[in-house]
């Protein structure tokens, strides 16, 4: 399963990245909202591996962005026939011998595509990990009060950090060991924010940010997890 990729600058360090790891089929490939720095690699991705199935957000037609790389998105997969999903809170799947399943967004929000981030809670054997790409504060309140979170280990944390997300009441549902923070070393909108960074540090036991730490590799054995950071290098 892929979950977002970054900018088109990005993607073929991905490419590099998911041939060491010997993936010859992507399962699942998630894109969480239509933003950029989120999907911008998508489609050339897509057009370099096999890959099964399609989640994305639900749209209306006013709400679909009209970019070059979501319009690349949307030509690649259907032009290798690949099923594209509209995500649905409670759906669910599984990924080897792990399972998967929504939980956000019950509504989209499209005045701010944010909201509209796909969420979801991969559980490994022991291990739970949550993923809520830019999901802020309502999106996050949705989730905590209608009872689709649970205990994690392992959050990546959402909107890169940014103080409009990860609040105190959906950090209090989730209480994840380990957050990760995706951020660009000396970003103009100063990811992550210190408010944020306290809240994390009053659960979390480990921080990795991307912008320190570099690469985060976490693997999971279903019972012990290991986490390996990569400097600048993918591996």
């Amino acid at each position: 399963m892929l979950i977002d990729c970054g900018e088109k600058s990005e993607y073929t360090d991905v490419i590099r990245y998911l041939n060491r790891e010997e993936t010859a089929v992507l399962d699942y490939v998630i894109g969480t909202h239509p933003h950029s720095d989120h999907m911008g690699g998508m489609s050339k991705i897509i057009d370099f591996f096999d890959t099964e199935k399609v989640i994305i957000p639900t749209l209306t037609k006013e709400a679909i962005p009209i970019t070059t790389f979501f319009n690349d998105f949307l030509d690649v997969v259907e032009e290798k026939n690949i099923p594209l999903t509209q995500a649905k809170v409670g759906m669910k799947g599984t990924l080897g011998d792990a399972e998967w399943r929504i939980i956000s967004p019950a509504v989209c929000d499209e005045d701010n595509l944010n909201n509209c981030s796909v969420g979801i809670i991969l559980k490994h054997g022991e291990n739970n990990f949550c993923f809520t790409g830019d999901a802020e504060a309502e999106a996050e309140n949705t989730m905590a009060y209608s009872g689709v979170t649970e205990n994690v280990d392992v959050f990546k944390a959402a909107h890169h950090g940014g103080a409009t997300s990860n609040t105190e009441l959906f950090l209090s549902m989730i209480q994840p060991e380990i957050a990760v923070i995706s951020c660009g070393k000396g970003n103009s909108y100063g990811h992550p924010n210190d408010e944020v960074m306290k809240r994390l540090e009053s659960y979390a036991d480990e921080i990795y940010r991307t912008d320190i730490d570099g690469t985060v590799v976490i693997e999971s054995d279903g019972k012990e997890l290991s986490v390996v950071t990569k400097g600048d290098s993918l591996w």
